[in-house]
This record gives structure tokens, C-alpha cells and sequence, in this order.
């Protein structure tokens, strides 16, 4: 690596994994009330808390985790060394809303973790293009901010032990990009679309730098999808949409995001991790973070 992490880069990182998993214990909120879609709708228009006391996270916050305690240890990303957390992780708490390619992955790595090699581009046709590894890669791109291109390299590097599909990995890039220019203070949705491999993820991105920040949110989730298929083109646009239109809120962000429904954690997830890696969770309602199931760390 050519860029030292600094301190200042490690604390961003902290705060977009603390913003990564507030939006997924807020997103995950959501679920239970989608079967009354209307009232979950006015609710999220009206600005009103879900009333649960405990706010658990989910796998999003699980995996990013991991790919924190690996960066905390190496420094850069060591796809066997992270395989095996992934596993560890899995193997410690499976209940936590693994999808089912994770299910079948993840426990063939407790023994053999460098297997991630033959076995993830098998898991389905061409590998997976879902948004399991751009869900958690925000934190690694704040970690890597003082240099772009090492973000996306690492970036990379993270989405290929489970997501071996070109468009798998390009939504992590677009993710950790968004992140690590958020902790530059430069974030936009076209700075995102560019340093984004080819491809359909791309291509929702550019949608997305040309829709005007005054569409409203669920209007944007139709244009730009809302991660309800599970893809990371489904996803990421609207996700790094959100997360520019208030990049400076938090909060914000988090009820835009909300209002397209969707996979409504892992669009949460992404939005906080971008956007907290610059404005930390300091400006959101203090019962949030009450709420919110805490951290290991700090």
C-alpha cells in the first residue's frame, strides 16, 4: 500500500461502521410492519419512531464487523484471514438474516477457509451479484479514504471471498468509494458512477447522478430500484442516492431511505455507513442509539 492510514482514517471508519449498523437495526425495524404497508408508510412520512426497545442488528452490521477486526489486525484486506472471520462470525449467531448462498458458504469455510476461491464463484451461476458484500464495506472505505483507488482495489478484494460476480463486486467498490469520499468531504453521485466498473451497478449510478434531489424517495426507489431483488444494480444506486441527498444528516438520511421500502435494512445499512463516515451518529435522536444493540469497542 502506498497511502499510511492515519488515525483520522481510522476514526472515520469507526463512525461509518457505527452510522452502518444504527441504519440496519433502523431498517430492520421496518419489516414487521410492511404487512400493513399503508400505515408503515404514513409512519415513515410522519417521522415516527418504530416503538420496539431494542433495536438488533442484523448480518450487515455482523459482516462489516468482521472486515473490521481484519483491518484492525492486518491493516489491508487478507482474503483467507477475512474468509475465516466471515465464518467465525457466521458460526457464532446464523440467526442473524443470512441469506441462503451464505448459508451454504459459510460453514464449508470453518475448516477451510482458503476455499472461498472455488466455492464462491460456484455458488451461483457466474457467482453471486447480490448486495451482501456492498452492504458491508462502507467502514473499509473510510479506513482507506486518503487514497481512492486503494479504497476500490480493497474493496475488491472483500467482495470476491463470498461475491464472485462482476457485479457483486462492483457494488462494493461503488459503496466504499461513496464512503471513503464522504470522509473527504467530496461526496456525489457522479464522483461514484465514475470510479465504478462497467456494468449494470454503473449504470443505476449515472440514473441516479441525473435524478434531481427534489424527487421524492419512494419515487426514486421505482426508478432506481429499492434492494427488494436482492442485486446490488437493485441497490446500490438508491442507497449512494440517499445517502448525497443528505449527506450532512444522518437522520435524514436514514427516513429517506426508509420510505422505499425494499430491503429496507440493507439500503439503511449502505446509506449509514456512507453518510456516517462523515457526520458520525452524534446528530441523531440520543433514544436511537439507546435502542440501538450495541458495538464491540469503543
Amino acid at each position: 500500500m502506498t497511502t499510511a492510514v492515519t488515525q483520522a482514517h481510522r476514526d472515520a471508519a469507526r463512525r461509518s461502521l457505527e452510522g452502518l449498523a444504527l441504519g440496519d437495526a433502523f431498517g430492520e425495524r421496518w419489516f414487521p410492519l410492511f404487512r400493513d404497508r399503508d400505515r408503515a408508510y404514513d409512519d415513515i412520512r410522519a417521522r415516527r419512531t418504530p416503538e420496539e426497545p431494542d433495536w438488533h442488528w442484523t448480518d450487515d452490521t455482523a459482516m462489516a464487523l468482521a472486515i473490521q477486526r481484519v483491518l484492525d489486525q492486518y491493516g489491508e484486506i487478507d482474503q483467507d484471514r477475512l474468509a475465516a472471520c466471515f465464518a467465525l462470525t457466521f458460526d457464532a449467531d446464523p440467526a442473524r438474516g443470512y441469506g441462503h448462498g451464505m448459508h451454504m458458504l459459510l460453514p464449508e469455510l470453518l475448516e477451510e477457509p482458503e476455499r472461498w476461491r472455488t466455492l464462491a464463484p460456484e455458488l451461483f451461476e457466474g457467482g453471486s451479484l447480490g448486495n451482501g458484500a456492498a452492504m458491508r464495506v462502507a467502514p473499509l472505505g473510510a479506513w482507506f479514504s486518503g487514497d481512492l483507488e486503494l479504497a476500490g482495489r480493497q474493496a475488491e478484494l472483500s467482495a470476491r471471498v463470498t461475491h464472485a460476480h462482476p457485479q457483486g463486486v462492483a457494488g462494493a467498490v461503488a459503496v466504499a468509494t461513496a464512503s471513503a469520499l464522504a470522509a473527504r468531504g467530496e461526496l456525489t453521485v457522479a464522483a461514484v458512477a465514475e470510479r465504478t466498473p462497467a456494468g449494470t451497478v454503473r449504470d443505476g449510478l449515472a440514473r441516479a447522478a441525473e435524478l434531481p434531489f427534489t424527487t421524492e424517495p419512494w419515487k426514486a426507489a421505482d426508478i432506481l430500484g429499492n434492494g427488494q431483488r436482492i442485486r446490488a444494480d437493485d441497490t446500490v444506486p438508491f442507497a449512494v442516492w440517499t445517502a448525497t441527498r443528505h449527506r450532512d444528516d444522518l437522520e435524514a438520511a436514514l427516513w429517506s431511505t426508509a420510505e422505499g421500502f425494499g430491503d429496507v435494512d440493507t439500503t439503511c445499512a449502505i446509506t449509514g455507513g456512507i453518510v456516517g463516515a462523515s457526520t458520525g451518529v452524534g446528530g441523531v435522536p440520543p433514544e436511537w442509539l439507546e435502542r440501538r444493540e450495541a458495538l464491540p469497542g469503543r
